[in-house]
């Protein structure tokens, strides 16, 4: 896709944020400490990625879905965890209260997101009920002017420093399945709210992940969002935004490891032999130029759609993801592979990447999640 100048533009100022801002001493960091970095979120913050997506009325920068797209694919290029900071805002944290929160409830919560004073995180995973959300058991029960929600949110990327959740529970346990569940936003702070242990992840450490558990956890009728009983359709238009953003992502890690394997290709061997000059190695190169731009073309184009609302979006962003996280996932391992013994050493970027690209085809619903929505379109 040939950009427009100011998107050409945009990239080129996220690009050189990136290169900028993530140094090596910062991410060997996060890697060794696993905890969340405050002085980065705020430097994200006060350019304005928090809230990129955010309606500049809420204090946010009115971009489109291809200027998000640009954002994370070029912070992911250089850091995928680093890329979570600014992406959570802009899709599963906002997307609910953009999508049917009331004008008071807008008002109240995103302008504090979108300046990177307030971290909102998306709590749909439970432990029954992660690919099939509509297993949900969390309850929340009418009480006066409250809602008492009881259960456990399992695997909630940002958790363990997050102000407020958006939280998907039962309100009617007559109706089977998705139907019967609704929205909450939900304050942290809040009587009977706790976290479980911080998960030791294989990848995208620096981004902490952790449980939530609800006992008792009283939340006033106002911070019910959307209708009642009818949350799950909201939660899915979500999705749809965050799988659009996770396969952005996964074009920025392959994006990383080409660029990583093709200056090591470049290094002579200690014969003097350049391995670029290898049919073996070059052709593996093309392979892995290819498949990334495919991805890269799906990814914008979905990004378009979106922003037109035009064809079957749904499809389209499980498409993207489906394709660009299994890309990944193939790129990010023949880097590896190209890079031999060194490819497993830290230090090498292509460890970490590769580390952080295995998350990318699980999380915000699995490759199986998206085929079954993709066929599900298909053949309809």
């Amino acid at each position: 896709m040939i950009l427009s100048e100011k998107h050409e533009l945009m990239r080129n100022r996220f690009r050189d944020f990136a290169e900028a801002e993530f140094t090596d001493e910062l991410l060997q960091k996060l890697e060794e400490t696993g905890e969340f970095d405050w002085d980065i979120h705020y430097k994200m913050a006060a350019a304005g990625f928090m809230g990129l997506k955010i309606p500049v009325e809420y204090a946010g920068q009115g971009e489109d879905n291809l200027s998000y797209a640009l954002m994370v694919e070029e912070l992911a290029r250089v850091s995928p965890v680093l890329s979570l900071y600014a992406n959570t805002s802009n899709s599963l944290g906002a997307g609910p209260l953009l999508f049917c929160g009331s004008e008071e409830q807008k008002q109240k919560y995103l302008p504090p997101v979108a300046r990177g004073e307030s971290n909102l995180v998306f709590a749909l995973t439970e432990p029954g009920a992660g690919s099939d959300a509509g297993g949900t058991l969390t309850t929340a029960v009418e009480d006066g002017d409250f809602y008492v929600l009881n259960g456990r949110k399992t695997f909630i990327s940002g958790a363990p420093f997050a102000d407020k959740a958006i939280v998907y529970a039962k309100t009617d346990p007559s109706l089977r399945g998705s139907r019967g569940i609704s929205m909450f936003i939900m304050d942290m702070k809040l009587p009977g709210v706790s976290l479980g242990m911080h998960e030791k992840k294989m990848g995208i450490i620096g981004y902490p992940t952790s449980d939530i558990v609800m006992e008792d956890v009283r939340v006033h009728k106002s911070d019910l969002l959307g209708p009642l009983h009818n949350g799950f359709v909201t939660a899915m238009k979500t999705l749809d935004g965050g799988r659009l953003g996770v396969a952005a992502q996964a074009v920025g890690i392959a994006q990383g490891c080409l660029d990583e394997t093709v200056k090591f290709a470049k290094i002579p061997d200690e014969s003097g032999q350049i391995p670029a000059k290898s049919q073996n190695v070059s052709f593996m190169i093309a392979d892995m130029a290819t498949e990334l731009e495919a991805a890269r073309e799906l990814v914008y184009s979905t990004a378009v759609m979106r922003d037109a609302n035009v064809g079957d979006i749904t499809k389209r962003c499980s498409m993207a993801k489906y394709f660009a996280t299994e890309a990944c996932n193939r790129i990010a391992r023949q880097a590896v592979q190209l890079h031999g013994i060194f490819g497993l050493v830290q230090g090498y970027k292509v460890e970490r990447l590769y580390r952080d690209a295995r998350i990318t085809t699980i999380y915000e619903g699995t490759s199986q999640v998206q085929q079954m929505v993709i066929s599900g379109s298909v053949l309809k």
